[in-house]
C-alpha cells in the first residue's frame, strides 16, 4: 500500500468520523463540507481494491449530491446561466456513448433468443410500472413526485444493466439485446404506460413525450450506432474517453436536478430513498423470479432481473425536464440511478461467486 493510500485513507476515516460527530453534536451545517471530503476520499480510496472498484463511481455521485445540498447555488445557475439547460445535451451526449458501445448484432438476438427476449421485455413493462404506481398509494406523495417514481418504472433499462449481468457471469449476449430492443420500444412504451398509469397524477402528452424520446435516446443512439460501425477501433482514445463523459455528465446531471428538488428532498428524501430501494428490489426479486416461472435457465433468469430491477434513470430525468418538472418528477431518478449502482454491483458480486 502506497503513502498516497494511507494518506487517503486516514483522510476518509477522520472526515466520517468528523461529520457522524457534527450530526450527533446537532452541527448539521457544518457536516456538509466534511460529508464532501469524505466520499470524495472514499471515490479515490476504493478505487485500490479490485472487488470495490466499481463502486466509486457512486461515491463521487454521493459527494456530488451532499454538495449540491449543502450549496445549491452554483449547481443552479452560473453566470446568469441557468444550468437545466445542460441537462438534456449532456444526455444526448451520453445516449451517443451508449450507442457508441452498442453494435447492429444486438439486435439480432430477439431472433437467436426470443423466449427470453419476449420474457424479458414482459417483465420489463409490466413489473416495474406497476410496482411504481403501488407505491404511489403506499408513502402518498405529492402527485408530480408520485409521478416521477412511476416514470422511473415505465422507462427501459440502460447500459448499466449490461455491466452488472457481465460481472455476474449472467447472459450478456441477452442482457445488450434487451436493452437493445427496450430502448426501441420506448418512445412508444413509454407514454402509453405512463398515459395509462401516471395521467391521474400529471398531464401527460403521449406525443410530446414521445418526441422527446427520439430526441434525447432514440437519434444518438443510431448516431453512436453508426459511428461504431463505421469507425470503430478509429479513435481508441474516444473509446477510452466516453465512459469518464458519460459518468462525469450522470453526476453533473444528478447535481443539478438536486440543487433544483433541494426543498423538496429536505421534506421527503428518507421516503423517496425507502420508494426507490423498494422500487429497484422489488425489480430484481419479481424479474428473477417471474423468469423462474417462465422455465428460463438460471443465467438468463439473472440477467433479466437485472433489465427490470436497473433503469435508465437518466431518460426519466430528461422526460421530467422537457415537462418542466425536473424539480418534482426529477427527483425519483435522481435518487434511483445511485442507488440501483450500489444494490445492482453488491448482487452482481454476490452472483459472479455462486455460479
Amino acid at each position: 500500500m502506497t503513502k498516497s493510500y494511507r494518506l487517503i485513507q486516514f483522510i476518509t476515516s477522520l472526515s466520517g468520523i468528523a461529520f457522524l460527530l457534527a450530526l450527533i453534536l446537532g452541527k448539521g451545517s457544518q457536516a456538509g463540507p466534511l460529508a464532501i471530503v469524505f466520499f470524495i476520499s472514499l471515490a479515490l480510496g476504493i478505487r485500490q481494491f479490485p472487488n470495490l472498484k466499481r463502486l466509486s463511481f457512486t461515491a463521487w455521485i454521493f459527494a456530488a449530491v451532499v454538495a449540491a445540498m449543502y450549496y445549491p447555488a452554483p449547481f443552479s445557475e452560473i453566470g446568469g446561466f441557468n444550468l437545466k439547460k445542460l441537462i438534456i445535451p449532456l444526455l444526448m451526449l451520453i445516449m451517443f456513448g451508449m450507442g457508441t458501445a452498442m453494435s447492429f448484432h444486438d439486435f439480432v438476438g430477439i431472433v437467436k433468443m426470443p423466449k427470453g427476449v419476449f420474457v424479458g421485455l414482459l417483465c420489463q413493462f409490466t413489473i416495474m410500472p406497476l410496482v411504481g404506481y403501488a407505491l404511489t398509494f403506499v408513502f402518498q406523495f405529492p402527485p408530480e413526485i408520485a409521478a416521477g417514481i412511476i416514470l422511473v418504472g415505465c422507462s427501459p433499462s440502460g447500459l448499466a444493466s449490461n455491466v452488472m449481468s457481465y460481472i455476474a457471469n449472467a447472459n450478456l449476449a441477452l442482457s445488450l439485446t434487451l436493452t437493445a430492443i427496450a430502448t426501441l420500444l420506448a418512445p412508444l412504451l413509454t407514454p402509453f404506460l405512463m398515459t395509462l398509469l401516471a395521467d391521474q397524477l400529471v398531464p401527460i402528452d403521449f406525443w410530446a413525450m414521445m418526441q422527446s424520446i427520439l430526441k434525447i435516446v432514440i437519434l444518438p443512439i443510431i448516431a453512436g450506432l453508426l459511428f461504431n460501425h463505421y469507425f470503430h477501433g478509429r479513435f481508441p482514445w474516444l473509446d477510452r474517453a466516453m465512459p469518464v463523459v458519460s459518468m462525469v455528465g450522470i453526476a453533473v446531471i444528478i447535481a443539478i436536478i438536486t440543487a433544483a428538488g433541494r426543498d423538496s428532498l429536505l421534506t421527503i428524501g428518507f421516503a423517496l430513498i425507502a420508494a426507490a430501494a423498494l422500487h429497484n428490489s422489488a425489480g430484481f426479486f419479481l424479474g428473477y423470479w417471474g423468469c423462474k416461472l417462465f422455465g428460463l435457465d438460471e443465467k438468463s433468469c439473472r440477467t433479466i432481473a437485472f433489465e427490470v430491477g436497473m433503469q435508465n434513470s437518466g431518460l426519466a430525468s430528461g422526460i421530467a425536464l422537457e415537462m418542466g418538472k425536473v424539480a418534482t418528477m426529477g427527483l425519483a431518478p435522481a435518487i434511483f440511478g445511485p442507488w440501483m449502482n450500489i444494490s445492482g454491483s453488491s448482487l452482481a458480486s454476490w452472483w459472479r461467486d455462486r455460479i
